[in-house]
């Protein structure tokens, strides 16, 4: 097991010595990561939990130590990582005096944990832990454990229940569910997928009933890992980090499946088309759009159930009108910037990702922080059953790439895993290059150095604002992480990036690159509502006024190939 923790735990620290064996997990016992920062903690374990699919550990101490653990904390739960979060706390005795550090840990993370409970006596902490991890593994999520120092001073007491774990089980729709699935199915004349994180253990079916029925398959951010690759169905992604034609396909369609997926942003959902939802958690079926037929089932059982109802599809033209829109879309926009633009600065962020997916590990494990990184990861970087994808998808958190980083390759000592950072996520826990620097452990860091808040511009410009209070100065990020002596470059000019990235990657140890970007490549998401493009043209227009007419030329030229003609919003 590993255990991730920042300074000032020593009381933490004294109830895992004297259990741990002599090397850590390898021996039976408990690895401690020291990291900088409670937060990057949580992050670190969430990471670990989500490669390996077991349990991982992060500690704080009482007050603002175990505070600290909440947004990661958020995250890993959001995520369905099994984390266990020991939350240290004041002397029993004191607890409800306004003690110094006083906090209530076990009302704090309520809300961000599947379990928390205080052990307020050794002899109930046996009881209480094991829950707690059962608790973790069977969300899965989180389960805090708030412990008051003197009581983990105190010997231990009872003996701990034995962890037994399970495999997981099947949930078998019922037969009247699968037989309305089936008859939606064989009625449509065109029928759409929209898969999520859902189809991770069902790929081949998911794939098979496409090529019975004909239907072209669209995907979350979090589930692109699982069905993109290799997948002659596949129309790409829609949402704010969305491109190809799935955003088109769902709502040409006459018949939408949702396989899997919680997608949140209802606004890219068609509001006319007869919809089915399949999900193994009856909670979430229908609360994004309305529904015609809900399935209760995980997605194995339930396509292997209606398989046999399907009728075979003799028209394929919708799907070849689909397939062939995304191959358009996928030249025309996605493509533009990974062409023609090795000799033009600033360097291209999409020209960037299109190299790191060129070059990166077939199984490598990559972390993306929330905002552009997470769009040039979507649009650029490519899944193929070996690799993995790591982002706060859910929780939308920045400052997540290089935590969730170190629990990866904490959990996969044998595998490459980089963090695509931004630089304005990688600032947020900068301390968290000195773990890398104490551990070396030997993460790759490529930063996305653009010197702006890319994300919150883009959304101040569609509202019709111009970008205020975004941009930040400039950071030689290689020289910070050159001076606590970690391998370093930093690349100004596209025609050095490739050689920079093969440096950094081919490196052996911990290594980051700063990439030089374009501030001004924004990125539009596949369907712009007339009104989105009103905004922009507005802030275009305000910006000018104000006298910064150079930066709206500027943006302009930067985004030309993404701004969509009126022909295209109608």
């Amino acid at each position: 097991m590993r255990a991730y923790t920042a300074t000032g735990a020593p009381s933490l620290t004294r109830s895992f010595e004297p259990a741990r064996p002599p090397g850590g997990a390898a021996a039976g016992g408990i690895d401690w990561i020291h990291v900088r920062h409670e937060e990057a903690a949580a992050f670190a374990a969430s990471a670990d939990a989500q490669v390996t699919g077991e349990l991982a550990v992060c500690a704080g101490s009482c007050g603002p130590g175990n505070l600290h653990l909440i947004n990661g904390l958020y995250d890993a739960n959001r995520s369905g990582a099994p984390v266990l979060a020991i939350a240290s706390h004041i002397p029993s005795t004191q607890i409800g005096t306004g003690y110094f550090q006083e906090t209530h840990p076990d009302r704090l993370f309520v809300e961000c944990s599947v379990y928390a409970e205080l052990v307020s006596s050794p002899a109930q902490a046996p009881r209480v832990v094991h829950t707690a991890m059962r608790h973790a593994l069977a969300g899965p999520g989180v389960a805090v454990i708030t412990l008051p120092g003197d009581v983990a001073d105190r010997p231990a007491e009872g003996t701990p229940p034995t962890l037994v774990r399970t495999r997981p089980p099947a949930l078998v729709p019922d037969a009247g569910d699968v037989a309305a699935l089936a008859d939606a199915i064989n009625a449509a004349q065109r029928v759409a997928i929209f898969a999520g994180a859902g189809v991770r253990d069902a790929r081949d079916e998911v794939l098979a009933l496409a090529e019975r029925i004909g239907a072209p398959i669209g995907h979350t951010l979090r589930g692109k890992e699982w069905i993109q690759y290799d997948n002659p169905f596949d129309v790409g992604m829609t949402g704010l980090l969305g491109y190809g034609a799935a955003h088109d396909g769902m709502h040409d369609a006459d018949l939408l499946l949702l396989i899997g997926t919680d997608f949140p942003y209802d606004q890219f959902l068609p509001d006319d088309v007869r919809t089915a939802q399949i999900d193994s958690d009856a909670a979430k079926l229908g609360r994004r759009t309305g529904l015609d037929i809900a399935v209760h089932g995980d997605t194995a059982s339930t396509l292997r159930a209606v398989a046999p109802l399907i009728e075979r599809a003799p028209d394929r033209a919708f799907l070849d009108a689909q397939l062939t829109r995304h191959r358009t879309l996928m030249d025309r926009v996605v493509g533009a910037y990974t062409g023609d633009v090795r000799q033009r600065r600033p360097i291209h962020p999409e020209y960037a990702a299109a190299l790191l997916d060129d070059l990166a590990a077939p199984d490598a494990v990559i972390t993306a922080d929330t905002g552009m990184c997470n769009v040039w990861t979507a649009r650029y970087l490519n899944p193929n059953g070996q690799r993995r994808f790591l982002s706060s998808a859910l929780h939308g958190s920045m400052a997540n790439a290089l935590p969730h980083a170190l629990g990866a390759q904490v959990a996969c000592p044998g595998r490459q895993v980089i963090s695509v950072s931004g630089d304005g996520g990688l600032s947020m826990l900068l301390g968290e290059l000195i773990t890398v620097a104490a551990t070396r452990l030997p993460v790759k860091v490529v930063v996305f150095d653009n010197s702006t808040l890319g994300m919150v511009k883009l959304e101040m410009l569609v509202d019709g604002l111009p970008d205020f209070g975004v941009d930040v100065p400039g950071v030689d990020y290689a020289a910070v992480a050159s001076a606590l002596g970690l391998f370093a470059r930093r690349v100004e000019d596209p025609a050095d990036v490739e050689a920079g990235l093969r440096a950094v990657l081919d490196h052996d140890g911990p290594a980051l690159l700063d990439i030089v970007t374009d501030p001004m490549a924004l990125s539009l998401p596949p369907s712009i509502s007339a009104g989105q493009v009103r905004g922009f043209a507005l802030a275009m227009s305000k910006m000018v006024m104000n006298g910064g007419v150079g930066e709206a030329v500027k943006m302009a030229k930067s985004n030309l190939r993404n701004i969509p003609r009126p022909s295209q919003f109608g």
